[in-house]
């Protein structure tokens, strides 16, 4: 009898530890699947952040127009949702610091399109004044997006200036967004307002009004 007990626990023991080996080597396998995809979305993902930075304006670029300017851009996801734009025109240097809905890869779809339709407000419509570029903005995302079977609401926040030629003011509209005006001898900052509407689909949507905003040497906005 005994002999038989020692047996039969033996056998449990060893079908037990087989049984071990069996589930880790299933966990292993799946782990190394596991990684292996997820080197490939990094590596997707990486190579989406290439694609998004070329359409943003290098740090060259910008000072072309601006001398005393820096840019501070940080991804949180690899891509982003936000973007920043500028655009020479006959009437002055437009410049968009923008927020699209949503974050990482989605955020970073979103950012592509409203880029887009900045561009296409600008140089397919020759829009000039931040108001009705905004206004036009919208128009493009909406149709952009009124082109899939289902609903989409995504769009952006957006603050938007001109400043004009002259040197002593700026145009601006915003989207959400307001605009913050340093002057070198003041303490406080002064923040002008946007309109409470998103770029995109939005209920009891207006149109986007513009303000004239006095500026003078020294002021940092």
């Amino acid at each position: 009898f005994l002999i038989q007990t020692r047996y039969r626990l033996h056998k449990k023991e060893i079908i037990s530890r087989l049984s071990l080996k069996t589930s880790n080597d299933q966990l292993m396998r799946q782990k190394n699947i596991i990684e292996i995809k997820n080197e490939k979305i990094t590596d997707s993902i990486t190579y989406a952040r290439r694609i998004q930075e070329a359409i943003l304006p290098s740090q060259e670029s910008i000072n072309a127009y601006i001398n005393d300017c820096f840019v501070y851009y940080q991804p949180k996801d690899i891509v982003a949702g936000d973007f920043y734009w500028i655009e020479e025109t006959p009437k002055g240097l437009l410049i968009g610091v923008a927020d699209c809905t949503g974050h990482g890869v989605p955020g970073a779809m979103v950012s592509v399109v409203c880029n887009n339709a900045l561009n296409r407000a600008v140089r397919e419509y020759n829009l000039y004044e931040p108001a009705a570029i905004l206004d036009k903005v919208t128009e493009l995302v909406i149709n952009t997006f009124e082109q899939s079977a289902t609903e989409i609401m995504d769009g952006m926040d957006i603050a938007l200036c001109r400043i004009n030629q002259d040197g002593k003011s700026i145009e601006f509209a915003g989207a959400n967004n307001p605009i913050w005006i340093f002057d070198k001898d003041q303490i406080e900052s002064h923040k002008i307002k946007g309109c409470k509407q998103p770029i995109g689909r939005y209920l009891n949507q207006k149109p986007f009004k513009g303000k004239t905003i006095p500026v003078k040497p020294g002021n940092i906005l």
